[in-house]
């Protein structure tokens, strides 16, 4: 037998192992968990922080390892376990003081890792009663992350991801936003490759069995650029817009894409 001194790639992308992708599919499960956990703890009045506080406790009686807790290193490395981004946050929003409030939404992003595999997801949640606008960008955002999971087959190009995230959003004149991309994911929380969420189909790498990538379209009711907040960390829309945001971690399989985080 033949050691490999490191994982078989395509065009620099890992090809996950059939141990691999159990081992990430049982981290997929952890990772569905503790996020839908989260949820269930979500009410008008909390703080994001208080929020975080609790992902980090479910964190540790699930095994599981924050991926975004001191992400960066340096002199600014991430606070908190997740993210919390209420309403105009498009990611990365940092728990702090801010409470939500009855008709928010909330996009709660979780990555973490069990036994040295990484499972990352998002979604963003109402909180109580919303409008319908806002029901409608939910709607519409999560649909683009389908939309792109449908492409994620071996044979398509990574660009056909893309390009029907897109085409789904510009459907319902909404935008999608440019700035952040998704990755492939295993041992470590961002791998090869980049996974825009805009685009011409047919473009980039082939897709094949074996790949495992996050996809996660954020979608905005307004301008689809962005600013980033004095802590370095948050980025919110430019106009003050509401944006959504919906992620799963999906393994590229012979008879299509599997949802690992569903």
């Amino acid at each position: 037998m033949i050691r490999l001194s490191s994982p078989p790639t395509a065009g620099g992308i890992n090809i996950k192992s059939a141990r691999e992708l159990d081992a990430m599919r049982e981290s997929g499960r952890l990772v569905k968990q503790l996020i839908q956990d989260v949820i269930a703890y979500v009410q008008p009045g909390l703080t994001a922080k208080e929020i975080d506080a609790y992902a980090g406790k479910r964190c540790k009686e699930l095994d599981l390892k924050s991926g975004a807790y001191g992400y960066g290193g340096g002199r600014n490395p991430f606070p908190g376990y997740i993210c919390v981004s209420i309403n105009e946050v498009v990611v990365h929003g940092v728990p702090g003081p801010r409470r939500v409030e009855e008709g928010d939404i909330v996009s709660l992003d979780v990555a973490a890792s069990h036994k040295n595999y990484f499972a990352d997801t998002c979604i963003t949640i109402p909180v109580g009663e919303i409008s319908p606008e806002k029901q409608e960008l939910l709607d519409v955002c999560r649909g683009a992350l389908y939309a792109g999971i449908a492409q994620a087959r071996p044979g398509n190009r990574l660009s056909d991801i893309s390009h029907a995230i897109q085409e789904h959003a510009e459907a319902y004149e909404m935008n999608v936003v440019r700035a952040f991309v998704g990755h492939g994911i295993g041992r470590a929380m961002h791998e090869p490759p980049s996974v825009p969420h805009y685009g011409p189909p047919g473009k980039g790498p082939l897709l094949r069995a074996g790949m495992v990538i996050c996809i996660e379209p954020q979608v905005v009711l307004g301008s689809p650029e962005v600013k980033f907040m004095p802590d370095g960390w948050t980025a919110v829309t430019v106009d003050g817009s509401l944006s959504a945001h919906f992620e799963h971690t999906v393994a590229i399989t012979p008879e299509g894409p599997e949802i690992l985080t569903e």
